[in-house]
């Protein structure tokens, strides 16, 4: 996607070996501590600012109703086998259709459900920051080619291997939209972004792999580039998919699930707040919980502690 600072793209091959369970350290502001219970829910989380954030949010929430809340660190791939083996229960990051390629075997045999969506209007594809595409006339991938001399014939990409990475390299091999004298420099998503930053603070062109929602388009204003010709997979929203039958074993959390909406410029604050600011999820869940009572309750709307009381938000 999301991809975002030190992050790995929505589909990343690199597998972590071990299974990490996130601590959550006390937030500031939202819901007290929660109770725990014995009813447990296991989320599966990349080091995604704003999936993280998502995931301290529903940890505080069903904690605060007395669930005990465990988040794997996982790949995508093996994020997508735990839920697909029942090890896991839900992953609030299933950016679609980003991640086509590592999940539709599982949707196919219905090991893995789509519960909802979560953030829609979900960007990944190239984009130059607006100055370049308004001095040069650049707003579609065709507008690329007549302007190879002022990109210097360069796509900045992230980590190798990942999908984003190769859709790009796919454009260039088949000289899709007459890109195939251009190069591909992999780096990794940090790197990229302190390239890109330091050519916007020259205001030089740059095309570059680029996603909302991500604190990028907080910081710079981005123009993402127009397919014509359909050779991007692009994403459009991010999803819910959970193991199968955790709707039927978990209705009471599937309902909290599927009643979330995040926008992405909501999102996009949280990873400025994470990456930018130096918050800890934890802390930008909490106050963002604290802040936003209403939204909380409308999420909450028919749902229950485990011990069969209303849900109630905070300040209620």
């Amino acid at each position: 996607m999301y991809l975002r600072p030190g992050r790995v793209l929505a589909t990343s091959l690199a597998a972590l070996s071990t299974l990490t369970v996130a601590a959550c350290s006390e937030p500031e502001g939202g819901f007290d501590d929660g109770g725990g219970g014995e009813n447990e829910i296991t989320l599966v989380e990349q080091p995604w600012e704003d999936l993280m954030v998502e995931n301290a949010i529903v940890s505080q929430i069903l904690e605060e109703l007395g669930y005990s809340v465990s988040v794997e660190e996982l790949s995508v791939p093996l994020g997508a086998e735990a839920l697909a083996s029942g090890d896991a229960d839900a992953y609030l990051g299933n950016w679609w259709p980003s991640q086509e390629e590592v999940f539709t075997q599982y949707i196919d045999t219905g090991s893995v459900q789509i519960l909802d969506t979560l953030v829609t209007g979900a960007s990944y594809e190239p984009a130059v920051p607006r100055y370049a595409a308004e001095q040069l006339d650049v707003t579609s991938l065709a507008d690329l080619a007549p302007n190879a001399e002022e990109f210097d014939n360069e796509f900045l990409g992230i980590e190798a291997g990942t999908p984003g990475n190769q859709s790009i390299q796919d454009a260039i091999d088949d000289d899709t939209y007459d890109l195939g004298d251009w190069d591909l420099l992999e780096s990794s998503t940090p790197a990229m972004l302190a390239e890109v930053e330091q050519k916007v603070d020259d205001e030089q062109p740059v095309v570059f792999l680029a996603w909302e929602p991500h604190w990028m388009n907080v910081e710079w204003d981005l123009v993402y580039l127009e397919d014509p010709e359909e050779a991007w997979p692009g994403a459009g929203e991010i999803r819910i998919a959970t193991r199968e039958n955790f709707e039927t074993d978990n209705p009471n959390v599937a309902r909290l699930l599927s009643q979330m909406e995040v926008d992405t410029d909501t999102a996009s604050d949280w990873v400025y707040d994470v990456s930018q600011e130096g918050m800890s999820a934890e802390d930008v869940a909490g106050a963002w919980i604290a802040d936003n009572p209403d939204e909380i309750g409308t999420w909450l709307d028919g749902v229950e502690t485990v011990d069969g009381e209303p849900a109630e938000a905070p300040n209620d």
